[in-house]
């Protein structure tokens, strides 16, 4: 539990009270990071019990609108949540599982933001998605599809 007092900081900072619900989201986001509203409900409920959805759905609104996380749905997934927030770092998901990964921007400047044609916007974030396969679910594929080859012979 040495995140509690890290965790009542960036609280207090965002100017948000410090309760039982809104720490245990938090902690929940931080350890684990893309996590969907339903795994987050379960990590919350199994930390400080009996919690109602519509408790954990406010949290989640109230620090995503301070600041401290961030909501990211990729195309066909439910909304995920985070605590990197402040940088400007992307994801990649695969297709197969729909596990997703931070990816950071380009080194240096990211040219992510220099957009082609800003539209008179000033432009201080880019959303980048990336997918493919992830490991796991090629090295899956491969076996599959050596132990599908042996059967067929």
């Amino acid at each position: 539990m040495s995140e509690l007092p890290d965790v009542e900081r960036l609280l207090r900072a965002a100017a948000l009270r410090v309760t039982r619900p809104r720490v245990a989201v938090m902690t929940a986001v931080r350890e684990h990071p893309h996590a969907d509203t339903a795994s987050i409900i379960g990590v919350v409920r199994a930390d400080i019990g009996d919690v109602s959805h519509q408790a954990v759905y406010d949290v989640l609104r109230s620090l995503t609108a301070a600041g401290l996380l961030r909501c990211i749905q990729p195309s066909g997934s439910v909304a995920r949540y985070e605590s990197r927030v402040g940088d400007n770092h992307h994801h990649v998901v695969c297709r197969s599982c729909g596990d997703i990964a931070d990816v950071d921007c380009a080194i240096g400047t990211p040219p992510c933001l220099t957009a082609s044609g800003a539209h008179g916007y000033s432009i201080d974030e880019a959303e980048v998605i990336y997918w493919g396969t992830c490991s796991s679910c090629s090295t899956e594929h491969i076996s599959s599809t050596r132990s599908a080859s042996i059967h067929i012979s």
